[in-house]
């Protein structure tokens, strides 16, 4: 485990966990897929190994929802407020959580790496000087940090 451990809630509290390391990659999606599941502008997740969230209360139910690649997800939900804590797509399976920034308890923490999907943005969004930002998604390599990208490639060795 790292030294450094965030700690996340639904809004009701019933669901808390905590990151037990920092995110391979913190991205913004702007997809109009993200927008209609989450009822704003965009999501902002921090792309984890599944082994470093720990559950510290409660037992989230997985909602199976469809996505644009036609292959799914599964989100975490807090069964009575229903606040999706994190989520697991297809490319990563049970292996990666997409945790949902807003739910940490210091959101400020967790700027993006990375904005995706920028060619369905909404037209009043806009990017910070500087931020690295893709019309669609981008290629690993290209954005991740050389540990996020070993931390990778041990996690799906396994």
């Amino acid at each position: 485990m790292s030294e450094e451990a965030f700690d996340g809630r639904c809004t009701c509290g019933e669901i808390q966990y905590r990151m037990t390391d920092m995110p391979l990659v913190v991205n913004c999606c702007s997809c109009s897929w993200c927008q209609r599941e989450t009822g704003s502008a965009f999501v902002i997740n921090a792309m984890i190994e599944s082994d470093r969230v720990e559950l510290l209360s409660g037992k989230p139910e997985l909602v199976d929802t469809p996505s644009a690649s036609g292959k799914g997800q599964r989100i975490a939900r807090c069964p009575t407020c229903k606040v999706a804590v994190w989520g697991h797509y297809a490319g990563g399976g049970d292996k990666l959580a997409f945790v949902r920034v807003g739910t940490l308890e210091d959101p400020a923490r967790f700027p993006p790496d990375v904005y995706v999907f920028a060619s369905t943005k909404l037209p009043w969004v806009s990017f910070p000087e500087g931020a690295r930002v893709y019309d669609e998604y981008y290629k690993r390599d290209d954005v991740w940090s050389e540990k996020s990208v070993a931390r990778i490639k041990a996690l799906f060795a396994k």
